[in-house]
Parts: C-alpha cells; structure tokens; sequence
C-alpha cells in the first residue's frame, strides 16, 4: 500500500458513532459494536500497511461503566471474541497488543483476557496496538499523582509526572481522529494529547476504512506542526 508523506508516528482514534450506526439500520446497539469490531479489523491493518509504528483506540472509558447493564455485558463478550479470534493473526501481521487503562473494577476474566493478549503479542514489533481500556485522562493524572506520592516521589516537572502515567515509554500521539461527527476529546489523552492535531470525520465508525483514514492522514500531512512557536519572516 502507498505510504503518505509526513507520517505521524503515533496514530489515536477514537472510535464513534456504533450506536447511531445501529439506529439508522433499526439493529440492536450491540450489533453496531461488532460492525465496530470489522472497522478496527480493517484500520489496525491498514495502519500496519501504511507504516504507522503507533496506533491507539478508545475501546472502553471510565465513564462507560454507566451504559445499560446489558451493553456493557456485550462490550466485555465483543472484547473476549475478539482476543481470542485475532490476537494469533495480529502475532502474524507483527501488532503488539498494550492495554492502558486503570486494572481496578475490571472483572478478572477480561484482566486474565488483557493479561494473555499482551503476553502473546510481546516480541511482535511491527507496529504496537494500544487499546485504552477503562481509560480515562483525568484519572490517569489522578493515578498518576497517587503512585508518585505512594513512593514518596516530588512531582516538580513534567517528565516527574509522566513517568507515573500508565504507558510511560510510548510516544504522545501525533494525530488523533474523531469519528461520527463530535467536536470533543471525551477525556481520551489529556496529558499525551496536549499538542496533538485532531481530525474530525462525520463518517461513524462501523463505516470508517482505509480511504478514511487516507484523508486523515493527508489532513495531517498538509499542517505544520509549531508546538506554540511563531511561524519566521
């Protein structure tokens, strides 16, 4: 597949827009997460052809917990299917599986599930899959802060915090895409996020593919990136 000039190293997504996917076909909301499922499928291989080292989704938030019981029974089962299904064909493309996101109040069948995931993926070195799982940015922080104080750490800098962070050693990411038509961040990379460039799409997510995300990267191949600089005369 042709690459594009100026590829971002760290690619985010957050994936929108399955339920509305779901309402316009008169489908249950559950099946609109497994049209979901095809859509990642079909971006985490594309991403990997493309050349992307780093690609990260917002699979599952903090505040997600909240949706119908039902729904979030599904979301679990979608996230087990899918493990067991594709992790040996993400070992075969080179995709290493991390999972960010806080380990509390996840129930122990799908941390056994993550566990296994990143165990099999771990020497794979194409490109890294980060599935932000019961992830939330200003729990991170908060998490973050706890864990430096719980070791008795003075957090004076930014790189004091960072190192607390659930993923310290990733690189922040470069762009971040938002499906389905929403003009917000919804607490996805607060911290890392903080000089990322968005892209918008109204396509929701089960629609969403490789020509997709040609044009976000395009869109981000065309900026330039000043990271509060002045522009020289």
């Amino acid at each position: 597949m042709e690459r594009c000039a100026n590829l971002p190293k760290h690619v985010a997504l957050i994936m929108d827009g399955n339920g509305r996917w779901a309402k316009k076909r008169g489908l249950p909301r559950l099946l609109g997460h497994r049209a979901g499922i095809a859509a990642l499928e079909r971006t985490v291989r594309a991403a990997g052809e493309m050349g992307i080292g780093f690609l990260s989704v917002y699979a599952f938030s903090t505040e997600n917990w909240n949706r119908p019981r039902l729904e979030v029974a599904g979301l679990m089962e979608l996230l087990r299917h899918y493990a067991c299904k594709k992790v040996p064909d993400l070992v075969k493309n080179g995709v290493r599986v991390r999972f960010c996101g806080a380990r509390r109040g996840v129930p122990d069948e799908v941390l056994r599930i993550i566990d296994w995931s990143e165990a099999e993926t771990a020497r794979c070195g194409r490109m890294t899959l980060i599935v932000c799982f019961n992830y939330g940015g200003r729990q991170e922080i908060l998490d973050a802060i706890a864990d430096a104080q719980s070791k008795g750490e003075t957090i004076a800098g930014e790189e004091d915090l960072r190192k607390h962070l659930y993923l310290p050693d990733i690189p922040d990411p470069d762009l971040i895409i938002r499906t389905s038509g929403e003009l917000r961040i919804s607490n996805f990379w607060l911290w890392q996020g903080s000089y990322s460039e968005y892209y918008f799409t109204d396509t929701l997510w089960p629609d969403f593919g490789t020509a997709e995300l040609k044009k976000a990267l395009q869109s981000y191949a065309g900026r330039e990136r000043r990271y509060g600089r002045v522009e020289k005369f």
